[in-house]
Order: structure tokens, then sequence, then C-alpha cells
């Protein structure tokens, strides 16, 4: 741990991380859609595949974090997150038959979702390690962002590259094993911020921690990502089958450039207000989003959608981290944060992405953006009715 005296050092290690783990993301989250339906499944099988890769993200990352807790080292994780990656593409290109498809997306979600909790909890703990011997800490905003970029930096590339959103899944899934390899040879300049001391007692399931304001909170969190389950799972196909306009990595990569100053900024907004406050005005935004997607099926209206991706995400996720990060325990860290992810982000998704899909081929890609504003205005509804108990976590 004495090299996270080096702020500037680890920074740049855990920058080069973020970086080229958000990467991989600039292909799976715009195209992975794309490539399940390319291997000849109906919008609503689609729905159904992307739904089991959110369900295998829920209790995935949670137990494994419950392993990196208890080990004391978290590298290895990662390591092993980055095999289950390449595992999972080479199932999905080589055998198209639905219960191998499930096989693959179930290792591409655990190789995909876990590093970001351990990666979050080993900067975390960087963080805390460094305020305690009263160094200069990194900034997390910045280093969150620096992942954002390499989300861009992809997306552009893929978008620059004529026809790839029409492309075979093979080629796609060939992009996507390409970026997992080089996130894998990142790693080697990552320091381990475990404890290095593994924990004697048996690996068990304990959420003794957990309050009612947790869970409110993780509710507010959950209805909102529930609203904002169409866009991650059925936005591409929206833009080129609805809009008829092939311009998906550019899309998501204007969504992702929007981001980054409120990633950056937001801590400021965060430490004054609270992260409640900050969650709730990111539902806010989700209904008047969806709102756009439906009611204007346009590129305008797809641009101007995409750039509120700044309070939707680029508010939400610092906001949310800080929530977590005040409501559970040090010792529990990165299974606070796995929470987060699987039943905060995955469960929802899960259930907007099976119901999404039947969604679309009744009543088509508009009534889907249209209904979902439901989901976020129960998230404001709940966030309003107990806001003095949410507001007081800061």
């Amino acid at each position: 741990m004495d090299e996270v005296l080096n702020n500037q050092k680890i920074s740049l290690r855990f920058g080069l991380n973020y970086f080229m783990l958000f990467a991989i993301y600039g292909i799976s989250s715009p195209y992975l859609q794309l490539m399940v339906q390319r291997l000849g499944y109906s919008p609503a099988a689609v729905g159904l595949f992307l739904g089991f890769f959110e369900l295998i993200g829920i209790t995935g990352p949670i137990y494994l974090a419950q392993i990196a807790d208890r080990s004391g080292k978290l590298k290895p994780f990662l390591f092993a997150s980055t095999v289950m990656i390449l595992a999972g593409l080479g199932l999905l290109v080589s055998f198209h038959i639905p219960l191998v498809t499930l096989l693959s997306l179930a290792l591409l979600s655990l190789g995909i979702k876990t590093p970001v909790p351990v990666l979050d909890t080993s900067l975390l703990r960087t963080i805390e390690f460094a305020s305690t011997k009263g160094t200069k800490t990194p900034n997390y905003g910045l280093l969150r962002a620096i992942g954002s970029v390499g989300f861009v930096v992809v997306a552009l590339i893929a978008q620059s590259i004529p026809g790839f959103d029409s492309s075979p899944t093979g080629t796609m899934a060939f992009a996507l094993g390409i970026l997992a390899c080089l996130f894998l040879v990142s790693l080697f300049a990552l320091p381990e911020i475990g404890t290095t001391q593994a924990r004697k007692e048996k690996i068990a399931f304990s959420f003794k921690w957990l309050d009612s304001t947790y869970l409110l909170g993780l509710g507010v969190i959950a209805l909102g990502r529930l609203a904002m389950a169409p866009i991650g799972s059925f936005f591409s196909m929206y833009l080129t089958e609805e809009l008829h306009w092939h311009a998906v990595g550019a899309m998501w990569a204007l969504s992702a450039s929007c981001e980054i100053p409120f990633i950056i900024l937001s801590w400021k907004f965060i430490q004054k207000k609270n992260p409640m406050l900050a969650i709730a005005i990111s539902s806010g935004a989700i209904v008047v989003r969806l709102f756009i997607y439906a009611l204007f099926p346009t590129p305008a209206g797809a641009i101007t959608g995409q750039i509120l991706h700044s309070l939707c995400y680029g508010l939400f996720q610092p906001a949310a981290l800080a929530f977590v990060n005040l409501k559970t325990p040090p010792a529990a860290r990165t299974t606070g944060m796995a929470l987060y992810m699987g039943v905060g982000i995955g469960l929802p998704t899960f259930l907007g992405s099976a119901l999404g899909g039947v969604v679309v081929e009744t009543f088509g890609y508009r009534w889907l953006f249209a209904s979902y504003t439901l989901f976020a205005l129960a998230s404001l509804a709940l966030f309003w009715k107990f806001r003095a108990r949410l507001t007081a976590v800061r």
C-alpha cells in the first residue's frame, strides 16, 4: 500500500484500468443487443436474453465480491473476469443454440460486470488509505471520467468503420475480444489494493449492516434504472429499425461524452446537498428523455435524448456510489457495491429488458419508451415520500 502515497503514479495506473475497462463497454453496451439479434432472434427473444444477462449480473458479482472481501485480494477477480469474457465470446459466435447463447451471456455478464465494483472498491480503498496518511487522494470523478473517455473513443472508432453496426456477430465479438485482452494486459500495472490478508472465517452472506434507509434508497435507484432499461437494451435497435439511422456508435459516444463533465463536477453538488437529491434529479431527467424518444422519433430527438444522459447517468452514478459508500461499512464495501450493481442496476434492467421485448413486438419502440416513464415517476414519488430520511444521508 505504500505505492498509494505516490498519488500521480497510482492515479495513472487506475486511469489506465478504468480506460480499458470501459473501452470494453464501448462495444458491449451499444452492440451486444445487435450481436444477439444477428444470431436470428426476435426482439422479444433479445429482450429475454439481455434480461438473463442482467439477471446473472445480479447474483454472480455479489457472490464474487463476498469472496473478494474475505480473501483480501482483488486482482485475481479482475483477471478471472477477463477470461470469462473471452470464453463467453467464443461460445456466442460458435454455437447458435439458445441454451449455449444463455451460457455465453452468463459468462459475458460475469466477466463484464464483476470488474466494476471490484475496481471501484480498489480505488475507494486507495482514497481512504491516502486520506489516513494525510497525502493527496486520487480524484474519483476524474478517474471515472477517464473510463467514459475510453468508452467514447472505442464507440467513435466503431462508428467510423463503415457497416460495423450491420456486421455479423463474429466481427463485433472479435473487436470486443481484442479490448478484453488489452484490459487483461493493463491489469499488470494495477497494484494490489486489497487488505492482503485473508479472513479465516467461513465465507457466508451477511447483510446485517442493511437498514430501511439503505433499502429505500436502493428502491429509488432501482425504479430509475428500470425506467432506463429500454435505452440500454433497445436504443440501438430503435435507431436502426425505427429511425433507419445507422449512427449507433456516434449516439452512444455522444451520451458518454455528455456524462464526463457531470461525473467530474457532480461531487461538489453531492457534497453540498446530498446523494439522494441528485438521484431524484436524475429520475426527473429520465422522464423527459423517454418522452423525447417517444414523441420525436427523429435524429434530432435521438440527439437531444442522448445529451440528457449527462443527468440520467453522469449525475446519477457518482450520487449512487456516494450513497452506497456512506451506508456500507468498510469491511463489506465490495459487497455493498456489488449489491448496488445487482439489485439496484441489474435486477431492474433484467425486468425492463424481459418486458421491453414484448412491448416492442406488441406496440413498437415509441410506446416502449413512453410507458417506461411510469417507473421514473414512481422513483420520484418514492423519494418524495421518504425525502426526510433519504436526504439525511450525507
